[in-house]
């Protein structure tokens, strides 16, 4: 879990507001909410500011005795009775208000998210954990979302709280007004000093908890691999580094929290003290303060302190969702490596092809496909293949041999576009295949894994996730043809049995002739076999093997094979090393010229056959 640090970005800046500006548009769609939210926001900061001239009224007409104005008094009452209704009702509606844009940010931030995770090339996945982008989609977004509108109504409603608490303290006595407004220097240092301390150890939090997400994830699917190797004590002890990071960070931004809302309070009761001691003087030296007017003034020494207190909160809760805004926006922000052209998207706009169609009402057959000097490399300065060769005619099966590590899978990902070449050209049709818009070719495309993935449903819905439109009858004939209608129809439940999560319901057989059988429906003009039968056993490999051949029937196939027994009927076998074709031919020419295929053919011959008289099977004769 280690190696997991250090795909994780660093973020070291300053409070980012243009951040938080393209973080807010995910918020526009709410427009009528916003709105509603920041008037409520301000009407309950105008009731907060006129209850308390109220009370002074109240107050001061009361204590005049048989003197008092009754009419005043009940006017009085009334207002003051009027005001709590309305903050009442304010209130309801901005909780009722926030909670839709909360919902509706977080839906929009995780629909755009999913969005460009699908859109991404497969580099992007190869160098970050699954715990690392569903930490992106879950705990950020929610922080987020959630921050947003609490955030804006706070915004509206305090500065409109202050603003009303300083004009209202000025109108009534300008000289005990300036006496309570000496806590604002000090409240700005404080904030200041604790700002840039707040956003880091936050940003260390969300890191932490990134790592922790990926680590859960890497514990839960490697969970066999773990048991069968006894790892638990050691992955416990490197869970035990990620989560004491995570204490430590959190202890020290939850310390750093502790330490700057209680200095916002004290300095508000000192405002709050401060009103007392001088508004005391002067009502007993009979300076014109009332006492109503003096109880006024507590009052809106301790509102004072509430809007601030309020304020500096979200302020620490901005802080510490920076981190998590930033790495949401980075997921948004991020491009991918392999994309159209903004040529092939302005024609493809344009001639608006028809379904199996490429560009510009071409037939989208593919007739032939060609390597043309091809070089790639993962990293600079280290290739996997050096100026590939090679001319594939349709309806060709091509089988891929060699050493693990020679370059066989890299060359069916060059194919299939899941990475570019880094040198040379691949055509298809005498076109080079980036002038072909991408969904074209990956619709094109059938691809079989050694470990095939099976989606959480039934077996009918992995089979149609091939082709969504598919009919049940269309279902059962694409695994007809692959053989996988036998065991299906032996299951209880037959097509509607449940696969589990991965699969795991089935064993790797028949996986692997339910993920046939899905590339079958799909009906792809190329078929890729990655390992197709390296998982399985001898009979359920034979059971395969013959899918596979129905399946390739009038397609062209790239093949590539762990058992060279599953590849003699290959039209053209091709032994890769170190990135380059040492060998080309079919099975018949490449025995006969006894090289290296030859070699590793009746090497591994000998192998099988000597495990398949170790299962009491009948061996193989030598072809």
């Amino acid at each position: 879990m280690a190696e997991l640090i250090v795909h994780e970005e660093d973020y070291r800046g300053e409070l980012d507001l243009q951040l938080w500006k393209r973080i807010a548009r995910h918020a526009l769609p709410f427009k009528g909410s916003l709105v509603g939210l920041m008037v409520n926001g301000a009407v309950v900061a105008t009731v907060d500011v006129l209850q308390p001239i109220v009370t002074a009224g109240l107050i001061d007409e009361a204590t005049k005795g048989e003197a008092a104005d009754r009419t005043r008094l009940i006017l009085l009452g009334g207002a003051y009775l009027a005001l709590i209704v309305l903050i009442c009702i304010s209130i309801n509606l901005f909780i009722r208000q926030a909670g839709r844009v909360a919902t509706g940010v977080a839906f929009d931030l995780r629909m755009k998210g999913f969005r460009r995770l699908q859109e991404l090339s497969f580099s992007y996945f190869d160098v970050r954990p699954v715990g690392w982008l569903v930490a992106r989609l879950t705990s950020d977004c929610s922080k987020v979302s959630s921050l947003m509108p609490w955030f804006l109504l706070d915004l509206v409603w305090g500065s409109c709280l202050i603003t009303g608490i300083i004009a209202a303290m000025f109108w009534l006595d300008w000289r005990l007004a300036l006496v309570v407004l000496c806590i604002v220097p000090p409240l700005v240092l404080a904030t200041i000093f604790f700002k840039k301390r707040l956003l880091e150890s936050s940003r260390m939090v969300r890191k932490t908890n990134s790592q922790i997400t990926a680590g859960f994830n890497e514990c839960i699917t490697g969970v066999r691999t773990t048991k069968s190797l006894v790892r638990e004590e050691a992955n416990l002890e490197e869970f035990q580094e990620l989560t004491n990071s995570m204490f430590l960070h959190s202890v020290r931004n939850a310390l750093q929290s502790a330490v700057y809302l209680p200095i916002v309070i004290s300095l508000g009761s000192i405002g709050l003290g401060l009103a007392l001691w001088r508004g005391g003087i002067d009502v007993s030296a009979a300076t014109g303060l009332t006492f109503g007017t003096l109880v006024a003034f507590m009052q809106y020494a301790g509102l004072l302190h509430m809007p601030i207190q309020e304020l500096a909160t979200r302020f620490t809760d901005l802080q510490a969702a920076q981190a998590a805004a930033e790495r949401i926006q980075s997921l948004l922000d991020t491009e991918a490596d392999i994309r159209d052209s903004d040529a092939v998207t302005a024609r493809v706009a344009a001639a608006k092809p028809a379904p199996g169609d490429a560009i510009d009402g071409e037939p989208a057959r593919i007739r032939d496909i060609e390597f043309r000097n091809v070089s790639f490399a993962y990293k600079e300065n280290e290739p996997v293949i050096t100026d590939l060769n090679l001319r594939i005619p349709a309806g060709t099966t091509v089988a891929l041999v060699g050493a693990t590590g020679g370059g066989k899978s890299t060359i069916v990902n060059l194919l299939s576009r899941f990475y570019e070449p880094t040198g040379g050209e691949i055509l298809m049709n005498g076109v080079e295949y980036r002038e072909r818009p991408l969904d074209w070719l990956h619709g094109s495309l059938g691809i079989v894994l050694q470990t095939p993935y099976l989606f959480s449903g039934t077996i009918l819905e992995n089979i149609r996730y091939g082709r969504l439109d598919a009919t049940d009858a269309e279902v059962y004939a694409a695994a007809e043809i692959v053989n996988a209608h036998a065991f299906i129809s032996r299951l209880p439940d037959g097509y509607s049995s449940e696969v589990g999560e991965s699969g795991g319901l089935l064993s790797t057989g028949q996986r692997q002739l339910i993920a046939l059988a899905r590339a079958v429906l799909a009906d792809p003009q190329i078929f890729i076999m990655d390992e197709a039968t390296s998982s399985v056993d001898t009979e359920t490999e034979r059971l395969i093997q013959d899918g596979i051949d129905a399946a390739l029937a009038d397609r062209t196939a790239f093949v590539i094979a762990h058992r060279l027994s599953t590849i003699r009927s290959a039209d053209v076998i091709l032994v890769i090393d170190r990135g380059r074709i040492i060998e080309r031919g079919n099975h018949e020419s490449l025995m006969a010229k006894d090289g290296h295929y030859a070699q590793l053919y009746r090497k591994q011959f000998v192998s099988e056959r000597e495990h398949a008289v170790l299962e009491g099977q009948p061996a193989q004769k030598e072809q």
